[in-house]
């Protein structure tokens, strides 16, 4: 039996033990950097197949680092792990199909990494869909964790199976407006409206979004408006979002946003205060070398690659990519109507359909990895590549 048949065997053989923990994260949805129970799950499931692992990574309680080395020579392989759910629609994002597939993706692989030589690391990654103290791989890549991997691999579940697309830079945060309270008919005169300051910040946005690139993005909620109508406002706060093609260009835009929180706070006689509440997240840097193998080893395992513009979202793993050279492809889990964050995507996501995507990507994912631990030079191209890359976007 070939190193390839005895990863695709131990995945086909143990099909139900993965299924049936894909369905309990299905079940326990928890928000990001509380996935307690998903963290729980898919560690101790590494160290019960023979991984040592690391829990609460650099501030996120829920991550974990799980790492088999085989104590010979060779490549460093990365999975990416994503377990945490959405608010009110539980996993809709379909991040217990990605946990578990990377998690088996690497467990398939330790079957015979004691014969290429090598290391495995299943990286538990929280909150990607951001949050408070969201984007944990943001946080990672910051604090060099990613550093001795040659590669990262995951992949998304989706409408349809291609490769990995575009991605925005997008920075989450807060603006808040400082006034001072007064009777609004007794002596609003003493008063400074908070409210003013938020709906001049709001129009000046508004007037903002005439003059930006048509890929940068500015969308925002009021979340705090006032207290009552008789009380001038002492206080407001926003959340918004600003997306653009590259860090770079995202750093400007959101520089003009806040500019012009400066202002409204100024024309109101108001304090402000713009507070980043989770990690910025980076562009994808894509390589194409990496994204071949992809589609190379699915069409091996009869999935049908479409080549489309699938439009722009933005995620945490962009962050690896700038670090080293990794993939984010999708996996088709349903009909091509599907669409992420909907109640349809949820249960799509504990389907038949759903589980098939499962096995699907952990069998392109391990044996992609088998290929670059077996075939050196492979891999000295695609990081050479990612090398010349990175280089285009830092110059």
């Amino acid at each position: 039996m070939t190193l390839e048949q005895r990863v695709i065997q131990y995945i086909n053989q143990n099909q139900k033990v993965y299924q049936n923990i894909s369905h309990q994260i299905h079940a326990h949805p928890e928000l990001g950097n509380e996935e307690f129970f998903a963290s729980r799950t898919l560690s101790k499931q590494l160290e019960k197949e023979g991984f040592q692992v690391e829990r609460d990574i650099h501030g996120h309680e829920t991550g974990f680092i799980a790492t088999y080395d085989s104590g010979e020579p060779g490549a460093n392989i990365a999975f990416l792990a994503e377990y945490d759910a959405l608010p009110e629609i539980g996993h809709a994002c379909g991040h217990n199909i990605i946990g578990t597939s990377s998690v088996l993706a690497g467990i398939a692989l330790k079957q015979v990494i004691d014969e290429t030589g090598g290391v495995i690391r299943v990286f538990g990654c929280p909150a990607e869909e951001g949050g408070v103290n969201g984007s944990a791989k943001a946080t990672y890549a910051k604090n060099g964790v990613f550093d001795s991997s040659d590669v990262a691999l995951m992949i998304h579940p989706g409408h349809e199976s291609y490769r990995t697309v575009p991605t925005l830079a997008v920075d989450v945060f807060e603006v808040e407006f400082f006034g001072k309270s007064a009777h609004a008919s007794e002596n609003a005169h003493n008063g400074i409206n908070a409210l003013d300051a938020m709906i001049s910040f709001f129009n000046g946005i508004s007037q903002l979004r005439q003059h930006i690139k048509k890929t940068d993005k500015v969308h925002g909620i009021i979340l705090e408006g006032g207290a009552s109508a008789n009380i001038v406002p002492e206080y407001t706060k926003a959340r918004f979002y600003t997306r653009s093609i590259s860090r770079k260009d995202l750093n400007i835009l959101t520089g003009k946003v806040d500019r012009v929180a400066q202002g409204a706070s100024i024309t109101a006689g108001a304090t402000y205060k713009l507070t980043h509440i989770q990690n910025g997240v980076n562009e994808f840097i894509r390589n194409d070398l990496l994204d071949d193998l992809f589609e190379r080893h699915a069409k091996m395992h009869d999935e049908v690659i479409l080549h489309d513009d699938f439009g722009f979202g933005s995620t945490d793993t962009g962050n690896v990519s700038h670090i080293i050279p990794t993939i984010h492809p999708h996996i088709k889990i349903g009909p091509s109507t599907l669409v992420g964050h909907t109640y349809e995507f949820e249960q799509a996501a504990k389907s038949p359909h759903g589980d098939h995507g499962l096995f699907q990507g952990a069998k392109i994912m391990s044996t992609m990895a088998l290929e670059l631990l077996k075939d050196s030079a492979q891999l000295e191209e695609i990081k050479a590549l990612h090398k010349i890359l990175k280089e285009q976007v830092y110059g």
